[in-house]
């Protein structure tokens, strides 16, 4: 049985223009391989509605779950709920639960819920609501669509409060072989090894240190005992070169 697979789209034009870093793929990645739901794509677009719109309609026609970050808060440029429910054929509007949960986070704050902080209850009239225990507004699922902030500290909190209601797989596993080669003395042989595991997947990372030339060779799949004698019979085909 083969693990669900995802997607991650990442909006915002900060990300485009270099003045911010995404850090929300890589924690999210890290997550998804723990549960066994396979990251297969990831796309970063502008602030720009056709191109969510668009990519959103895109991912979730391809794989079994979409992950978005970023554009769900309170400013003229938090575009993200409106074009996921476009991208999904839903409506939306200012929801009573979601309302709800800001009027309560808000009053325990004694600040008002204007109308700029009531943006981030507008939701998709067929979503269900994601919790966000770090700041309360809240993400939400639309049909394989999970839309979270992109605040890393409350997407973080946002993964781990969608990943329990998904079904995973096998968690992604890996062993890594250092060799003291170039990648032209290893090609030829790391290739017959390719062929010979199609299900297993192999990654070749080169650096250079003290002067000399290496590889890293990393082969994932999720059956530790069969990574572990390929990883023996690679290291043994090639110390025979």
């Amino acid at each position: 049985m083969t693990n669900p697979t995802a997607a991650m789209l990442v909006i915002g034009d900060e990300i485009l223009s270099g003045r911010t870093r995404d850090a929300n793929m890589h924690h999210l990645a890290g997550e998804l391989t723990r549960v066994g739901i396979d990251l297969k794509e990831a796309r970063v677009v502008s602030d720009h509605a056709p191109a969510i719109v668009a990519a959103a309609r895109a991912l979730s026609a391809a794989y079994d779950h979409v992950f978005t970050s970023g554009g769900i808060g309170p400013t003229h440029d938090d575009i993200t709920a409106d074009c996921i429910a476009e991208a999904m054929g839903d409506t939306i509007d200012v929801r009573a639960d979601a309302r709800a949960v800001l009027q309560a986070h808000y009053d325990a704050q004694g600040i008002e819920l204007n109308e700029a902080r009531l943006r981030m209850a507008r939701i998709p009239s067929r979503a269900t609501l994601i919790d966000n225990p770090v700041s309360a507004a809240p993400g939400f699922t639309l049909g394989n669509v999970h839309v979270m902030a992109g605040v890393p500290r409350i997407f973080t909190a946002m993964v781990a409060s969608v990943l329990p209601t998904l079904t995973g797989g096998a968690p992604l596993l890996s062993e890594s072989l250092r060799v003291d080669r170039g990648e032209g003395d290893i090609a030829k042989p790391l290739a017959d090894m390719v062929a010979a595991h199609p299900d297993l997947s192999f990654g070749s990372y080169p650096f250079q240190k003290d002067g000399g030339f290496g590889v890293n060779v990393v082969i994932r799949g999720t059956d530790a005992a069969r990574l572990a004698q390929v990883r023996e019979d690679l290291a043994a085909r090639l110390a025979e070169i």
